[in-house]
């Protein structure tokens, strides 16, 4: 059961985090043209696979993934929102924000003693990784953005 709710926690960020990268694609795709979007897909696409992840390990649990963001879902909202009136840089800013948050629940999810292997498996070989990669990219895409 507490893996489950771990688990839960972490779909919940994930689906918040392709929520907020769906909007921001549709953002740089009227703003800028495809080429900054074409950057930022793979990462939007490898939360959709985060996602995909984390729902199959709940339900191979016996668990019931959520469906929904929740509050997270609602604050990238608010956050992207804030950020569509701003420029490019902006909207960049906010997904990095977003990105070492998610790092930072992944790290705190791995200093929990009772998390089962295979959920410690998942977090610690692909989604931890995947995170840290995507800070990587906005933190190149941060460095070469122009307002």
């Amino acid at each position: 059961m507490h893996n489950i709710e771990i688990l839960n926690k972490l779909l919940k960020d994930e689906l918040s985090a392709t929520e907020t990268y769906q909007q921001a694609l549709d953002k740089l795709k009227e703003d800028a043209g495809v080429g900054e979007s074409e950057d930022l897909k793979p990462i939007y696409e490898a939360h959709k696979d985060a996602v995909s992840s984390l729902q199959a390990l709940i339900n191979r649990l016996g668990g019931t993934p959520c469906e929904d963001s929740g509050a997270w879902g609602t604050w990238a909202k608010i956050v992207q929102g804030g950020a569509n009136m701003l420029g490019k840089k902006a909207v960049l800013k906010a997904l990095q924000a977003g990105e070492k948050s998610g790092a930072e629940e992944y790290e705190e999810a791995l200093e929990d003693t009772e998390l089962s292997s295979d959920v410690r498996s998942l977090i610690e070989t692909k989604l931890l990784s995947a995170q840290q990669a995507h800070i990587r990219t906005l933190d190149q895409l941060l460095d070469t953005a122009s307002e």
